[in-house]
């Protein structure tokens, strides 16, 4: 039985069993230990939203957020390495029938086959351009911001053809003359091996694309993407809170959380602006709560294997991870006052 209620019950059991006691080891790591990647796939976690016939979990988006927070409460860095497989399942879920979803669907349902994203296409100035050839497409360019790179398989590449298309394709992660990649040292979740892709020629076969659309499309439906990354910043806020004990920040926490629930969800309004706004509100409130544990522990707090400040480090990240314009002005009104 695949319920919500035992879904999210497995990933507690994970996090607060497993990636909770690990997290500042991992911290100091350079990678996320594939042992923790392994566990998610057991659970079944990397099929979360997968279709069930395919052996994924079918959870239904509300169920995802849930175990999106409580899995970055455990552990950012793993959390965030997973997340990216998240949206590979779905796109290969969603792409025309054919041999592409028969080949990898369910691999990656299991876990057995992990995947990661480069799209740097999708910027408004393109950093990566797709030049039709024959039998696929040439690469070439960069993506600013490659997650999991030598802990996953495949790349879910996206890049920007002449015709202003985006261009997405599945890309073995592997390194050569045509793909190579610089390493991102980072304040927080340096473990998620994060670095810059340069594409140089890349080819990438016409039957591993998973579809072709136009950049204005991509843009509207990138709107409803926003509401699934702010379950990070509520899973860093959510362990703070935990940590402090019983406070208004718990009601805050839950407001909060309803806030991009309703806006993400898909009776809200397009355009409205509640999405960013509430994206925003979970950014702020996460950097809030981690301020608020690092006081409250003291000069503890500060000291390099402890968890206060690790979550601190976390939160200042997630103030401009996965952010867009909107995001950006409405989190600096409310960290300014303007």
């Amino acid at each position: 039985v695949n319920g919500a209620a035992v879904i999210l019950d497995r990933a507690r059991q994970i996090a607060d069993d497993v990636l909770f006691p690990a997290a500042m080891a991992v911290d100091a790591a350079d990678r996320v230990p594939a042992a923790h990647l392994d566990l998610l796939a057991v659970a079944g976690l990397y099929g979360l939203a997968g279709p069930r016939e395919h052996g994924g979990l079918g959870a239904d988006p509300v169920t995802s957020w849930g175990v999106i927070e409580t899995l970055a409460g455990g552990c950012l860095a793993t959390a965030f390495v997973w997340l990216q497989h998240q949206g590979v399942v779905r796109a290969v879920a969603a792409a025309p029938p054919g041999d592409l979803a028969a080949k990898w669907l369910e691999p990656l349902c299991r876990g057995e086959r992990r995947a990661g994203v480069a799209l740097g296409g999708t910027l408004p100035d393109p950093a990566l351009r797709a030049t039709a050839v024959r039998g696929g497409y040439r690469l070439d360019g960069f993506s600013p911001w490659v997650t999991g790179w030598e802990l996953i398989d495949v790349l879910h590449v996206a890049a920007r053809d002449p015709d202003d298309n985006i261009v997405l394709a599945l890309l073995d992660a592997e390194p050569g003359p045509a793909l190579g990649a610089e390493a991102l040292p980072m304040v927080a979740v340096n473990a998620s091996r994060t670095v810059r892709l340069r594409f140089d020629g890349q080819f990438v076969a016409g039957g591993r694309v998973t579809g072709v659309v136009p950049y204005p499309e991509w843009r509207a439906a990138d709107a409803l993407r926003l509401r699934t990354n702010g379950s990070l910043a509520l899973g860093v806020a959510s362990r703070c809170c935990r940590l402090i004990g019983p406070s208004p920040l718990d009601q805050e926490l839950t407001a909060g959380r309803a806030a991009l629930d309703s806006a993400g969800s898909a009776a809200a309004p397009a355009g409205a602006g509640a999405l960013p706004a509430a994206r925003a509100g979970a950014a702020e409130f996460a950097a809030r709560a981690s301020a608020a544990l690092v006081a409250a522990s003291g000069s503890r707090g500060i000291l390099a294997g402890e968890h206060p400040q690790r979550l601190a480090r976390e939160a200042l990240f997630l103030l401009v991870f996965a952010s867009r314009p909107a995001i950006k002005e409405r989190l600096l009104a409310r960290l300014t006052g303007r």
